[in-house]
C-alpha cells in the first residue's frame, strides 16, 4: 500500500512539474498560396439603408455532420480504470459563493437546425454572435443593433455555415468566418474598422484542397491560425493547420497569403479537434512560435500514455515555402478517459430524450493565451468520462506556462471539474482575466436535468487544480435536446474594455426549439473595499458540547489591503457575538479567525443554524458578507452499510467472489472493532470483525475474507449490515442489492421434450433436437423480413404448456429489450404434457424497425411466461439465436448489400479482420462493437476501398467474453458475434 501511495505521489509531482520532451526536427509547410479573392462588402448599416441586407433563414437541416477517419479505439485499453484521478480533489475543494451573471439574454430565439454551433465574441462596445448560417450584432446591454442576418450578407451567395466569430484585440477588429462552398476551404470576413454595424468588411476565400471540417480560429501577432478535423491521409492534401496573413487582411490586400501544415506524429480517435493558441490581453505575443495543442488518449491505438502534444509554427511571410512546424513537445498528464461509447456521437443521458453528444476528442474552443511580464500562460479544456461508464462527464482543464516564447511548455495546474449534483458537465469554454482568475462556462445534463448553461471559476491565488467558485446559472433550459447532436462547441471570451468580464454563449432548449444564450460574469473584484465570510470551518457535525469554538475564514474580495475587520456570529437567531479580527488581509487573501466566545451546541440530535458575517466600514458589496451553515449534534454511535460495491452483475461471476461493502460512520465518534455481515438469498449470514477505525462522517470499504458462490445463472439477493453495540439509529444499518449472473447463452434444461423441435419463419426452416445446455447458435441461418410485415412463425415442441417469446435486436446493441419483442409469450398447447405440438403464431415487424441484419432470439419456458430478460435462466426451456434481415427495398439504395456476406477472420493475438465485399455500394459505413450488456465499445467509419469494406479490430485488451460486431449504414447493417477467449 505504501509503495502504491509513493508511486501515485511521485506521478502527480511529475505531472505538476510538467514532464516534457521535444524533438528538434522541423517540417516545412505543405501548402502555400493566396486568397482566391477579396471582396469589399458595404457595412450592415448601408446594406439596411439600400435594401441589400439579407435576413437570416430558418433552414431545417443537420449542419455539417462531423467527419470521422479510420483510427481506432481499442476496447479495454487505457487508464484510468474507473474514476478520474482528479475527481476527489475537485469535490473536496472549498467553494466560494459567486455572483449571479451580470447580464444574460437570448441571442437566438429558436432554430430548426441541429446543432446551433453557438459562437460569439465581445468587443469594447459590441457583442457579435453567430450560428449555423446567420449572425447578429448587439450592444453590451443585450439590445440588438441589427436584425439577424444571413451569412450571405457579408459572404455573397454563401451560407454553408459552421461559423466562428472572434475579436482581434490588437487590431480592434471583429472577424466572422464560415465554410466555403466551392472549392473546399474557408471564407473570412474582417471588419474594416472597430464598428461591425457601420464599418464595411473585407471578405476573403481560401482554398484548402479538401473539406476542412470543424474549423477553429485564433489570433496571433503574425497571422490568423486555423485548425481543422481534416483527413491528413487524404491523397489530395495533408494539411490540418493553416495560417492566413493577418497584416494583409487588415488592409484588404489582394495578395493575402495562406500556408498549410500537417500535424506530425499525431494520433487521433478518428474525429479530432486540435487548437492553436488565441492571444488575449494588452500585450501581443512575439511573432512566430505559434503553439497548437491536442490531447492524446491511451484508449486509442498508437498511444501508450495519456499526454498532450504541442507543436510550434513559424511562418515566413516573405518566402512562405520556408515556413515550418516543429515535431510535437510531449507533456504527460494525470490519466484521463476521453473516450465515450467507442467514439460515437450519442453519449450523455437526458431526462426524456436521446443521449446527446459529449463532444469527445476535442480541445474545446478556445485555447486562451495571455502574456504576463515574467511568463506566458494558456488555459483550455476537454470532456472526460468520470467513472468509466460512458454516461457521466466532467471537464479536464489545464493551465500551461512557459518562461519565454521559445521555452518548453509545462503544466502549471490541471484539474477535473465535477458538477456537484451528479450531472454531467461538458461543452466547456474557458479564459483567464488580467489578474489571473479563470472563468469556465459549460453545459450540464443528466436524467434529472435538461441541458442548461452554467459557470464556475477560480481566483488566481486559490489552491492549484481546483475550481473554487460555486456553480452559478446562466440559463436554465426547460426541455431535452430532441436530437443526438448538441452544440458542437461553446465560446467564452474576455471583455477588452476591462480585461475582467467573461462573456459566454451556449445552446439550450425551450418552447420546442433550440436557442442560444449569452451571459456575462466576472470573478475579479470591482470594489476597492470588500470583505466577507466564505466558510464556517468549526464547529462541524459531530459530538458537540456547550463550549464549542467557532472558526471562520474571511476573504478580502476588494482591491485594497484590509488591516482589521469586524466579524460576528449568531446561533439560531440568538445573541450576536461581535469581535474584531485584527489581522492584515491583502487583496484576494483568505485567513481564519476563531472567536474568543464559544457557542452552546449541547442538545443531542439538534441541527443548529450558525450565521457568520463581516461588517467592514465602507464595504462596497455587502452581498458576500454573510454565510449560514447547518451543524448537527450527531448521535454518538451510528454506523451502517451504504453500498455493496462488488461483485456486480455480469457473465463472468464465479463460485469464489469477494464481497466488498462501503461502511459509513454517521455518528459523532470514531468507530472500530464492530461486526459486519452479509447473507445471500436469506441463507445463513457470514459475520466478520472490522478492526480499522472509521472517523466520524467518513466511510471505508471492507472486503470480507470469506468469498461467495455466484456460479449459477440466477438473481442473487445480497444483504449486508453492521452490528455496533449501542448503535442509536438501526434504520441505516442495512443495505441490499440484486446481483444477476447472466449469460447470453443461457444454460437451461431442454430434455424431455422441452424447447424447440422446429423453428420456421421465412426462409429459416430449422428442425432441431435439444441443444447442449439448452442453447442453440443458429445465427448462420437467416431470413428476410419486411418492415411493417406480419409473418407466420411455426414452432414445434414435444411438450405442452410452453410459452414463446421472440426478440429482434433492431438497435444491434446485444441487449434484447422489451420494445424489440416481435412475439410476446405465445402459449403452445395449454394444459398439455408430453406429445408433439405444432402451432403457428404471428411474428410482427414494426414499421420503424431498423433495416439490415440483426440477431433474432427465440426463447421458450414451461408453465410460466418467458421472463423479460432474454439472458435469464429458467428451469426448463430452450434459447435459439438466428439472423433476421429487415428489408424495405423500395426506400433505400442500401439494398445492394442485402446478399453480401460479412466475413470475420480470426488472427493471432485476439485480432480480427472484418470484411464486406460489394461492387454496387460505395457509401461510407459505420463499424460498431458492443459487449453483451449493450455497451458500445467501438464506433468508426469505414470506406469502400477496391470494392471491399475492411476493418482490423484489436480486442487484445478486452475481457474474455462474447461481443457483437456490426458493419453497415444508419439504416442497414450486417451483424455477427465474436468470442474473445
Amino acid at each position: 500500500m505504501k509503495t502504491k501511495l509513493f508511486f501515485l505521489l511521485s506521478f502527480f509531482v511529475c505531472t505538476q512539474i510538467g514532464f516534457a520532451q521535444k524533438s528538434n526536427r522541423t517540417h516545412h509547410a505543405t501548402l502555400t498560396g493566396k486568397a482566391e479573392y477579396v471582396k469589399v462588402i458595404p457595412s450592415l448599416a448601408e446594406q439596411i439603408a439600400i435594401g441589400s441586407f439579407i435576413p437570416a433563414e430558418n433552414i431545417y437541416k443537420e449542419y455539417n455532420p462531423k467527419k470521422r477517419g479510420a483510427n481506432k479505439a481499442i476496447p479495454g485499453k487505457g487508464f484510468p480504470k474507473g474514476d478520474d484521478p482528479l475527481w476527489n480533489k475537485d469535490q473536496n475543494s472549498t467553494k466560494i459563493k459567486g455572483k449571479e451573471p451580470l447580464i444574460t439574454w437570448v441571442s437566438l430565439d429558436g432554430t430548426n437546425a441541429a446543432p446551433t454551433d453557438p459562437t460569439g465574441a465581445i468587443g469594447p462596445d459590441h457583442y457579435v454572435n453567430s450560428w449555423n448560417s446567420a449572425f447578429r450584432i448587439w450592444d453590451k446591454e443585450g439590445n440588438p443593433l441589427t436584425d439577424a442576418a444571413s451569412l450571405a450578407t457579408i459572404f455573397p451567395g454563401e451560407t454553408r455555415g459552421d461559423p466562428i466569430v472572434f475579436y482581434d484585440v490588437f487590431a480592434d477588429r471583429f472577424v466572422i468566418t464560415q465554410f466555403s462552398s466551392s472549392p473546399n476551404g474557408f471564407l473570412v470576413a474582417v471588419c474594416q474598422g472597430s464598428d461591425p454595424v457601420n464599418d464595411g468588411w473585407h471578405t476573403y476565400r481560401f482554398n484548402t484542397g479538401s473539406f476542412p471540417d470543424y474549423p477553429k480560429y485564433s489570433v496571433w501577432s503574425d497571422g490568423y491560425y486555423i485548425t481543422s478535423n481534416k483527413d491528413q491521409n487524404s491523397a489530395s492534401t495533408s494539411e490540418v493547420v493553416f495560417a492566413i496573413e493577418r497584416d494583409s487582411m487588415l488592409v484588404g490586400s489582394e495578395n493575402t497569403q495562406i500556408v498549410g501544415f500537417p500535424l506530425t506524429d499525431i494520433v487521433t480517435s478518428g474525429f479530432y479537434s486540435p487548437l492553436s493558441f488565441n492571444a488575449n490581453g494588452s500585450t501581443a505575443p512575439e511573432p512566430g512560435n505559434v503553439p497548437v495543442v491536442y490531447m492524446q488518449d491511451d484508449s486509442w491505438a498508437g498511444v501508450s500514455e495519456d499526454h498532450l502534444k504541442i507543436w510550434s509554427i513559424n511562418v515566413d511571410w516573405d518566402t512562405t515555402a520556408n515556413s515550418t512546424i516543429s515535431s510535437p513537445q510531449i507533456i504527460n498528464t494525470a490519466p484521463f478517459d476521453g473516450l465515450f461509447d467507442g467514439g460515437s456521437f450519442s453519449n450523455l443521458p437526458q431526462s426524456d430524450g436521446p443521449d446527446i453528444d459529449a463532444i469527445q476528442a476535442t480541445v474545446m474552443q478556445m485555447a486562451q493565451y495571455r502574456k504576463f511580464d515574467d511568463y506566458n500562460t494558456v488555459v483550455f479544456n476537454f470532456v472526460v468520462d468520470l467513472d468509466g461508464n460512458d454516461d457521466l462527464a466532467g471537464i479536464r482543464w489545464y493551465e500551461l506556462r512557459q518562461d519565454s516564447a521559445d521555452s518548453l511548455w509545462t503544466i502549471y495546474q490541471e484539474g477535473t471539474y465535477v458538477q456537484p449534483d451528479g450531472h454531467s458537465a461538458f461543452s466547456g469554454s474557458m479564459a483567464m482575466d488580467i489578474l489571473g482568475n479563470i472563468g469556465l462556462g459549460y453545459t450540464v445534463v443528466s436524467t434529472t436535468q435538461v441541458p442548461s448553461i452554467r459557470y464556475t471559476g477560480r481566483f488566481s491565488n486559490d489552491p492549484l487544480g481546483e475550481m473554487t467558485l460555486a456553480e452559478e446559472i446562466i440559463e436554465a433550459g426547460s426541455q431535452d435536446d430532441p436530437h443526438t447532436r448538441y452544440g458542437d462547441y461553446a465560446q467564452l471570451t474576455i471583455d477588452p474594455a476591462n480585461d475582467k468580464t467573461f462573456w459566454h454563449t451556449g445552446e439550450y432548449f425551450a418552447e420546442n426549439s433550440r436557442k442560444n444564450v449569452v451571459g456575462a460574469f466576472q470573478i475579479a473584484p470591482n470594489f476597492v473595499t470588500d470583505a466577507g465570510v466564505i466558510t464556517i470551518d468549526a464547529p462541524i457535525d459531530g459530538t458537540l458540547s456547550d463550549n464549542e469554538p467557532v472558526t471562520i475564514t474571511v476573504r478580502n474580495f476588494g482591491l485594497d489591503t484590509i488591516f482589521s475587520t469586524p466579524v460576528s456570529y449568531q446561533v439560531d437567531g440568538g445573541t450576536v457575538v461581535s469581535e474584531m479580527f485584527n489581522d492584515t488581509l491583502a487583496s484576494g487573501e483568505n485567513k481564519q479567525y476563531t472567536f474568543s466566545v464559544n457557542a452552546d451546541l449541547s442538545s443531542v440530535g439538534t441541527t443548529y443554524q450558525i450565521m457568520a458575517a463581516t461588517a467592514l466600514d465602507g464595504d462596497e458589496d455587502t452581498q458576500n458578507d454573510t454565510i449560514i451553515v447547518s451543524v448537527t449534534y450527531l448521535n454518538q454511535n451510528d454506523i451502517g452499510v451504504t453500498e455493496i460495491t462488488s461483485p456486480v452483475s455480469g457473465i463472468d461471476l464465479t463460485d469464489s467472489e469477494p464481497i466488498t461493502i462501503t461502511i459509513q460512520n454517521f455518528g459523532g465518534e470514531p468507530q472500530s472493532g464492530f461486526d459486519v455481515s452479509y447473507l445471500i438469498n436469506n441463507e445463513d449470514p457470514v459475520t466478520e470483525n472490522v478492526s480499522d477505525t472509521i472517523a466520524t462522517l467518513s466511510s471505508m470499504n471492507f472486503t470480507f475474507a470469506q468469498t461467495a458462490d455466484f456460479f449459477a445463472i440466477e438473481n442473487y439477493n445480497v444483504m449486508s449490515y453492521t452490528s455496533l453495540t449501542g448503535d442509536s439509529v438501526n434504520s441505516n444499518d442495512t443495505t441490499s442489492v440484486i446481483i444477476s449472473k447472466t449469460l447470453c447463452q443461457p444454460d437451461i434444461s431442454c430434455s424431455f421434450g422441452y424447447g424447440f423441435r422446429l423453428f420456421k419463419v421465412g426462409s429459416i426452416d430449422n428442425p432441431s433436437g435439444c441443444e447442449p445446455g439448452g442453447y442453440g447458435d443458429f445465427t448462420f441461418l437467416s431470413t428476410h423480413l419486411n418492415q411493417g410485415s406480419t409473418n407466420d412463425l411455426i414452432v414445434t415442441t414435444e411438450r405442452g404448456n410452453q410459452f414463446i417469446r421472440v426478440w429482434i435486436d433492431f438497435n444491434d446493441n446485444f441487449v434484447f429489450e422489451l420494445d424489440e419483442l416481435v412475439v410476446d409469450n405465445y402459449e403452445i398447447a395449454d394444459g398439455e404434457a408430453g406429445g408433439v405440438y405444432t402451432d403457428t403464431m404471428a411474428l410482427s415487424v414494426p414499421f420503424q424497425a431498423g433495416l439490415g441484419e440483426h440477431i433474432m432470439r427465440a426463447k421458450s419456458n414451461v408453465n410460466f411466461g418467458v421472463p423479460n430478460n432474454a439472458c435469464q435462466v429458467t428451469q426448463f426451456g430452450e434459447t435459439e439465436d438466428y439472423t433476421a434481415m429487415i428489408d424495405f427495398v423500395d426506400a433505400i439504395s442500401d439494398v445492394d448489400l442485402i446478399d453480401e456476406e460479412m466475413k470475420i477472420a480470426y488472427l493471432p493475438g485476439d485480432q480480427y479482420k472484418i470484411t464486406l465485399p460489394t461492387t454496387n455500394f460505395n457509401e461510407r459505413m459505420i463499424f460498431t462493437v458492443h459487449d453483451i450488456h449493450g455497451r458500445k465499445l467501438v464506433q468508426n467509419w469505414v470506406e469502400n476501398v477496391g470494392g471491399t469494406y475492411e476493418y482490423l479490430l484489436d480486442m487484445s485488451y478486452a475481457p474474455a467474453g462474447v461481443y457483437l460486431v456490426r458493419l453497415g449504414t444508419n439504416n442497414f447493417g450486417k451483424v455477427k458475434r465474436i468470442v474473445v477467449k
